[in-house]
């Protein structure tokens, strides 16, 4: 009784998940109008405090929601080693609607106890003038023959905000994330100089439109590979991508608006779009001027990947500093509203990685920092992460339902065998000495 029991819930339950699974929402990605930031769902909760003394400890490998108020400054707190280097990321990410400024944006350090800066990168507004989500990281790299940030122990992670009076006060939600990088082969044997020439000239894409819809956030942002990519955006949309982008592999974009006969008003940063590193550190953006005919920009050239490229002053080479998923993210501003109506406009991305693939130098597996042949396919079919991860679920549950089915089978099996040897006549009359009739189940049932 109790064995078939188990059974039975045993396949109810691999009938709830397949429900479940199939209920659960693809990639929202109509271009139907903005639609709001997703946060990564594994995102926890965390409020930012205004002394050091009183920050809540972030953990590698996760990620968190907080906010920051205009003015604030919130310390969170790390617990490192004297051997790795962490990155901590900020996604600011500002209410639709509202209005900022030239300048504004937030800061992101990584300080010691005595409050020397490991490292920090700002990311603000600047020309495109209006709401979407920016992105910074600060890291400590235990550097060579150097004593600054080098010592494990507590680190403080300071998030500072700018607005200016003339913007929304409303506080703007932070995506948070803590990521730590392996440790390389050969005890780190790698040349401690950036390289000084790569190649600049922007490659042909393969020929050929295709139609991907982007995501509306690093979490669900949709993969891409080579390639030039139809799409469309409305009026203070933020649309994401994401390209795998390998060790020695150089990545280049260029977004285009396709022609409105709506209107010839000149804007003249209609359209934003930047790149960000596997870490959530920024490396190039561009902006696109409109007046209601085809129009592109390109992010300025950048080196092949490269461990290297971290010893380099300039910030957008310095980025380039490990293999990983790096994503496109494009605006288009909400002035363009005014003058072309609310509806999308079409959007075409042209995506070229160019040359070979080369060795990790990380020990095992890079994490974040690498890509696998898994990755390859994701951006072969344009799945988000979050799709890649419901599609392995459906195989898990399809995999437990089968197992689920061929226990009921062998189960079905037994009784019936069991039936037909208790079939056979005996000299006992039927129902006598508590025995069932012929061709009954057993007692149990």
């Amino acid at each position: 009784m109790n064995r078939q029991g188990n059974r039975g819930r045993v396949t109810l339950a691999a009938i709830a998940a397949v429900c479940a699974v199939a209920a659960l929402p693809g990639q929202a990605h109509a271009a139907d109008g903005p639609a709001a930031y997703t946060f990564d769902p594994a995102a926890a909760s965390v409020q930012g405090a205004e002394t050091n003394a009183d920050a809540t400890e972030l953990k590698t490998g996760s990620v968190y929601k907080s906010s920051i108020k205009r003015g604030q400054k919130l310390y969170y707190r790390l617990e490192l080693d004297d051997t790795t280097d962490a990155y901590v990321s900020a996604v600011a990410v500002p209410k639709a609607g509202g209005k900022v400024a030239y300048g504004d944006g937030i800061t992101i350090s990584i300080r010691d106890l005595d409050d020397t800066r490991c490292s920090s990168e700002d990311a603000a507004f600047e020309s495109a003038e209006f709401p979407r989500p920016i992105a910074a990281y600060a890291h400590r790299t235990v550097e060579k023959d150097s004593t600054t940030c080098a010592a494990g122990g507590t680190y403080n992670v300071l998030v500072e905000r700018e607005s200016k009076a003339t913007s929304s006060p409303d506080a703007w939600d932070l995506e948070l994330r803590f990521e730590t990088e392996p440790a390389l082969k050969d005890g780190g044997s790698l040349p401690t100089e950036a390289p000084e020439n790569w190649p600049s000239a922007s490659p042909v894409p393969p020929a050929g439109k295709q139609e991907r819809s982007g995501g509306s956030s690093f979490y669900d942002a949709t993969s891409l590979e080579s390639g030039e990519w139809v799409d469309a955006i409305a009026p203070g949309q933020t649309r994401f991508y994401r390209v795998p982008v390998d060790w020695g592999q150089q990545i280049f974009a260029t977004a285009a608006l396709s022609n409105s006969g709506k209107s010839t008003e000149y804007l003249g940063n209609a359209l934003a779009m930047a790149l960000d590193n596997p870490a959530r550190g920024h490396v190039d953006d561009a902006t696109l001027s409109y007046s209601g005919a085809p129009n592109s920009v390109s992010l300025d050239p950048l080196p092949p990947v490269a461990y290297e490229n971290r010893y380099d002053a300039a910030a957008d080479v310095s980025a380039m500093r490990f293999a990983g998923w790096y994503y496109l993210s494009v605006t288009l501003s909400p002035e363009v509203a005014e003058h072309y109506g609310d509806e999308a406009i079409g959007l075409t991305l042209k995506v070229k990685v160019v040359n070979d693939r080369k060795p990790s130098p990380y020990q095992g597996d890079g994490g974040i920092f690498g890509i696998t042949g898994d990755d390859r396919d994701m951006a072969k079919s344009g799945q988000s992460a979050p799709e890649a991860g419901e599609s392995d679920t459906m195989k898990m549950v399809a995999a437990a339902g089968i197992g689920a089915g061929s226990v009921l089978v062998l189960g079905l099996g037994a009784w019936i065998l069991l039936a037909r040897r208790r079939a056979v006549p005996s000299a006992v009359p039927p129902g006598a000495g508590g025995q069932p009739p012929l061709g009954g189940p057993p007692r149990a049932w």
